[in-house]
């Protein structure tokens, strides 16, 4: 095993329980602004969502829309879908979901423990994700997450998206870190193992739904406990 020294984690669905985090806003959301105007439960509302969202942000990755269109175009589909075509409410909902989103603190099982077992042997821990800046920024904080992370990278500092080689090349320079001694872990298959392989930095592949694999991580795990065989 590599002497590793900087740990760099994925946030959103790797150690910030992103889903339940979203279904809870979307909830409250829903029952204040769209319950009335739908006759659909929030269950299928909520699917359709995710699915909108799952595409556009493989969009947003690939380069072929913005952050601004992301942020509003994942709701207003999801709308028509219900025949609701209010764009000014889709862009209301986008900006009360990324102000209410962050407030939320639900984590995933085991990250606390693991984040201060790791913490007491010394390793340095940073982030680094394809999220927006102050919406992850204000996640740590409300999570209690922030005081174990010494760096925060994200795409719109870097200017640079997981999986793309620069995003990584960004943080080991942010941190004075080198390959062989970092290590990356992530939930997404696509985003953070391909691109540590990219970077030539070994990966942990944190597969909380027992994803099938498509690639060869340097480790799996299935829950976040695991780590205290790796490290």
């Amino acid at each position: 095993m590599r002497g590793y020294k900087h740990l760099f984690f994925d946030l959103d669905h790797t150690i910030w329980d992103f889903d339940r985090n979203a279904k809870t806003t979307l909830a409250e959301l829903y029952t204040e602004e769209l319950a009335q105007k739908t006759n659909a439960a929030f269950t299928p509302f909520y699917e359709r969502y995710l699915f909108h969202n799952a595409h556009l942000w493989k969009r947003y990755e690939a380069g072929f829309i913005g952050v601004e269109e992301l942020k509003w175009k994942r709701m207003w589909r999801t709308l028509l879908d219900f025949k609701v075509a209010d764009e000014a409410l889709s862009k209301n909902l986008s900006t009360r979901f990324l102000e209410i989103l962050p407030t939320k603190k639900a984590v995933f099982p085991h990250t606390f423990e693991i984040l201060n077992y790791l913490k007491n042997k010394n390793y340095s821990l940073h982030l680094i994700t394809n999220g927006f800046e102050h919406t992850q920024k204000m996640k740590l904080k409300n999570s209690g997450l922030d005081k174990y992370f010494d760096k925060l990278i994200t795409s719109e500092a870097s200017n640079s998206l997981k999986p793309k080689k620069e995003i990584f090349d960004y943080a080991l320079n942010k941190t004075n870190a080198f390959v062989h001694e970092s290590l990356m872990l992530g939930d997404n298959q696509a985003a953070d193992i391909q691109g540590a392989i990219n970077a030539g930095i070994d990966q942990v592949f944190v597969n909380h739904v027992n994803e099938p694999l498509t690639l060869k991580p340097t480790y799996m795990i299935k829950h976040l406990q695991e780590l205290e065989e790796i490290l």
